[in-house]
């Protein structure tokens, strides 16, 4: 096929669609993380190179070069543990397209079911594509598998990590005690309780699925989107985590849940 006299293969486009989607998924990966401010230093490295070399300044460019060499190695260190989750998830299904332990969402659901039956104030994040990274490191790392048991020994009141958010990784409790951001400047918070307006400010800046269970009336909620579902019970809060599980399978076969709860 010929474009403008320039002589395309398949290949080509083959080509163009798999750096593509490869772009997309590390965009995906480091957004909300640190790791973007990382890349907006290396591009103003790799920018200020060209230019130095476009006008012939031998010198900065010699130590824009090694500087880039140095940024290289800084990267790979920076974000070893990234790397070797992300090869281990291509280890168990390839092309990038991988599947977490089933039962994630029954776990949580068994577990949100006992916090509410008991008023038990909770805070749990489900992270989706954009990562949490700067939020778990607010926190105390846990990285265990996600069981309702776990969840409502930490969410036990007079416990030492009972305040603050649980961050889940896939199917990974990977910190507690989380600390969230809370923009007191947003009308639409202002009448809420701490755990709701930290919910609702963290699911308008990220795709995060925050749920929440109020400590003085044991109401469940839901923030997605930009907006906080009250009243829920554990049925239908399963039906929303399965849809959107659903979604997630769809672009990315990220993880799969059993259709099947036990509620306690």
């Amino acid at each position: 096929m010929e474009l403008g006299g320039i002589n395309i293969r398949w290949q080509d486009i083959l080509e163009i669609l798999i750096l593509s989607f490869i772009i997309y998924r590390f965009l995906l990966f480091i957004r909300g993380r640190k790791a973007f401010q990382v890349l907006i230093g290396l591009l103003v490295i790799i920018f200020a190179s060209l230019v130095s070399q476009i006008l012939q300044l031998q010198t900065i460019s010699w130590i824009l070069k090694n500087l880039f060499v140095a940024w290289a190695v800084f990267l790979i260190i920076v974000f070893q543990p990234e790397i070797r989750r992300g090869l281990a998830r291509m280890g168990k299904t390839p092309f990038l397209f991988w599947s977490e332990q089933d039962g994630v969402i029954d776990e949580v659901i068994n577990a949100v079911n006992f916090l509410s039956r008991n008023k038990y104030g909770a805070l749990i994040v489900i992270q989706q594509e954009v990562g949490l990274r700067d939020y778990m490191e607010s926190g105390v790392t846990i990285d265990a598998k996600v069981s309702s048991e776990l969840l409502i020994s930490i969410f036990t009141p007079h416990t030492p990590l009972h305040d603050g958010a649980v961050i889940i990784e896939d199917d990974r409790i990977v910190a507690s005690n989380c600390i969230l951001p809370i923009k007191e400047e947003d009308l639409d918070i202002r009448h809420m309780g701490s755990r709701h307006r930290a919910a609702l400010t963290l699911c308008k800046e990220t795709d995060a699925a925050i749920l929440v269970i109020s400590e003085e009336t044991g109401k469940i909620s839901l923030a997605l989107r930009g907006s906080v579902r009250t009243n829920l019970d554990g049925i239908s809060l399963r039906d929303e985590l399965v849809k959107l599980s659903s979604k997630k399978n769809v672009s990315s076969n990220k993880f799969f849940v059993k259709r099947t709860v036990q509620e306690k």
